[in-house]
């Protein structure tokens, strides 16, 4: 086990499984937002949860701006503690960017995985009409990034309530927006430009690890044309359209995600066991 790896990306492992089971946090958060879900499968799995470096409770020393430019950087992160922990086969959970974190991961190194679960994901958040809708336009993203600059609190607030969507739920928007308030400004700001700027639309077809998508109701940040989109590029894929609404499943209705994430799991063990 590497320990440096261990440490710089505040890994934790836990639980009953042999079979390793890792979760992933978008953009903004930590492993922290996985504990209800994480709880849930460690009777059956060994369990995962780390930090990007410049996130949560990570080695900040670590992190370079040149490295995190773009999302393989991040990519190289979940392969590098794949490698401290000998992970073989393992279930990769991602939720938003870091579904295509990991999805860029098993391009790399497919070994290391048996399955990707995609919660709230897409390949690209930029319209590109006719053939796709990202659903949001470079002008919008662009003002997100000069809002980031001007007025970082501001920007925490706005984008902690449209993650959410859902305004009966004002504990959680706090969690949330506390979440984004204790990233260091400059790094949140290149996080939410490698994300928002990503298009890993030309590499799905590439993708040969069988993947669960799981996509919310009302998802602003992600609308359900990206998980239909992947879902039809995806050769080995399931498409879940949830009653969940907003952008984190997992935060907001940890119950359905849970129930999903489990039934898939299950269903696949009984087709490679039939």
């Amino acid at each position: 086990m590497d320990q440096d790896i261990i440490v710089r990306n505040n890994v934790k492992v836990f639980g009953n499984g042999d079979k390793a089971m890792m979760f992933a946090p978008g953009f903004g958060c930590d492993q922290t937002v996985w504990k209800t879900v994480a709880e849930a499968f460690k009777d059956d799995y060994r369990v995962v949860l780390f930090d990007y470096v410049g996130s949560g409770n990570s080695d900040l020393q670590a992190y370079d701006f040149i490295r995190y430019n773009t999302l393989e950087g991040y990519a190289q992160d979940v392969l590098d503690v794949c490698a401290a922990l000998d992970l073989e086969q393992a279930v990769f959970v991602g939720h938003s960017v870091s579904s295509m974190i990991g999805m860029i991961a098993s391009l790399r190194q497919p070994q290391y995985f048996s399955t990707l679960v995609m919660v709230g994901p897409s390949p690209c958040y930029l319209n590109d009409p006719p053939e796709y809708l990202g659903g949001f336009e470079r002008e919008q993203l662009q003002g997100l990034l000069e809002l980031m600059e001007k007025n970082y609190i501001g920007w925490a607030t706005m984008f902690a309530a449209t993650v959410l969507n859902n305004s009966s739920r004002p504990a959680l928007k706090e969690e949330l927006e506390e979440r984004f308030c204790s990233t260091d400004p400059l790094i949140a700001r290149q996080f939410a430009e490698a994300t928002f700027f990503s298009d890993n639309r030309k590499d799905l077809p590439r993708v040969t690890v069988p993947t669960l998508i799981l996509q919310c109701s009302d998802d602003i940040i992600a609308p359900v044309s990206a998980g239909e989109y992947l879902h039809q590029h995806l050769s080995k894929s399931v498409f879940k359209q949830m009653e969940a609404t907003g952008h984190c499943p997992h935060m907001s209705h940890p119950e359905e995600t849970i129930q999903l994430i489990r039934q898939y799991l299950n269903e696949t063990a009984v087709g490679v066991l039939a």
